[in-house]
């Protein structure tokens, strides 16, 4: 066989291997082409995937329970729609002693007097509905009164008794929660640090305060002013005390362990003092329940056996 039968029989054997390689070449070129780029494909996932992402939320507010996600709010629209008809007198005053109760239900003023009136209307028409029909209508309409009127003011009475538990709780954590500031400063801890570790060690009011009064420091409040509205919102004079010494000597550059340290020990013997006061009030107290209700249950156990013999001699006399 010659060389040009050669080649040409080689040719004719990868003319289709040829026309193959290139077919595959072109369509892989061609894909890529249509492909889209990788950064493309990132982007377009990423579009995707906030398009089709649930509302966060949304779906924790669907999470809620029912009277909180709809009978609280019309309840508290309610309230506040009655404490607009209401007599609105020493406004700031109540708003301070809902601050210092620890702002219950998170109740504003207005939402306040909206309760108390709320509360007025449901007794005294209770009160007509349950007696109404077996009594006079001047009798009805008297003591329906005289029952809102009550009712109007059990939520003031409440309020200030809740106050004055709190700034009870208040007063007697002090002086171990001063205590474990003065050891957590001691021990190196900055004073925000250590109002921190307090708070998280208890839970009580005055940690809460604590707490509070660091997140207002965290978010740029000046120190002295976090303090100062942490003893406002208590309206403990202990704790006022306290705040404004710390202040005065953090302007004079006092140490602040040494501050915590004495007033830590003032701080103990104002409890002593208390409790010593409690102890000596304590016959005075006591008082009442043992000429009301102790001697006349002693005496009628002590006596009680001998009134028959008495009555008894005393008729023979009577009779001789």
């Amino acid at each position: 066989m010659d060389m040009g039968s050669l080649f040409e029989s080689t040719n004719a054997l990868w003319s289709p291997l040829t026309v193959a390689v290139l077919a595959g070449f072109s369509m892989l070129f061609l894909w890529l082409a249509l492909t889209p780029a990788r950064p493309m494909r990132s982007v377009r996932s990423r579009l995707d995937a906030y398009l089709n992402r649930t509302d966060v939320v949304e779906d924790s507010e669907m999470r809620r329970p029912f009277a909180n996600r709809v009978v609280e709010p019309i309840f508290r629209r309610l309230l506040h729609f009655l404490g607009m008809l209401a007599p609105k007198r020493n406004v700031a005053m109540t708003q301070q002693m809902l601050v210092m109760a620890g702002e219950p239900g998170r109740l504003a003023a207005l939402d306040f007097f909206g309760l108390r009136l709320l509360i007025a209307v449901l007794i005294g028409v209770g009160y007509f509905l349950l007696f109404g029909a077996s009594q006079s209508i001047t009798v009805v309409l008297r003591n329906g009164l005289i029952f809102a009127a009550l009712g109007f003011f059990l939520p003031t009475l409440w309020l200030r008794r809740r106050m004055h538990h709190r700034q009870h709780d208040i007063q007697r954590e002090l002086p171990d929660a001063l205590d474990m500031l003065t050891i957590g400063v001691e021990a190196g801890l900055a004073f925000e640090s250590a109002l921190l570790k307090v708070g998280e060690r208890w839970d009580n009011p005055l940690t809460q305060e604590f707490r509070r009064a660091v997140a207002e420091m965290r978010v740029g409040t000046p120190r002295d002013a976090a303090l100062k509205r942490m003893a406002d919102r208590s309206g403990v004079q202990e704790l006022s005390t306290f705040v404004a010494v710390l202040v005065q000597s953090n302007r004079l550059g006092v140490s602040i362990a040494d501050v915590l340290h004495s007033q830590a020990a003032e701080m103990r013997v104002r409890r002593r003092q208390r409790a010593e006061e409690l102890a000596r009030q304590a016959g005075v107290k006591m008082v009442f329940p043992l000429v009301f209700l102790i001697f006349p249950a002693m005496f009628v156990v002590v006596l009680g056996p001998a009134v028959p013999a008495i009555i008894g001699l005393l008729s023979r006399m009577r009779g001789g």
